[in-house]
């Protein structure tokens, strides 16, 4: 299993965080999403390590975007 976390930009209320849930949840091998909308964190766990790239264009296709560390 593995868990990797994103911030992500952009998000002000629940319905940013469930678009963004929805469309990370559709990356292949992602098990399980959570969004805090406080912190704008984004916690993807997955069977095996999934390319961020993968992650960051779901977050991009909900709207916003995933800040560059």
């Amino acid at each position: 299993m593995s868990t990797a976390t994103y911030t992500v930009k952009g998000m002000t209320c629940g319905h940013c965080v469930s678009s963004v849930k929805e469309e990370v949840s559709e990356v292949a091998g992602v098990t399980n999403v959570e969004v805090d909308l406080a912190t704008g964190l984004l916690t993807v766990d997955s069977d095996v390590p999934v390319d961020a790239a993968k992650i960051a264009a779901a977050v991009e296709e909900a709207g916003y975007e995933v800040a560059t560390p």
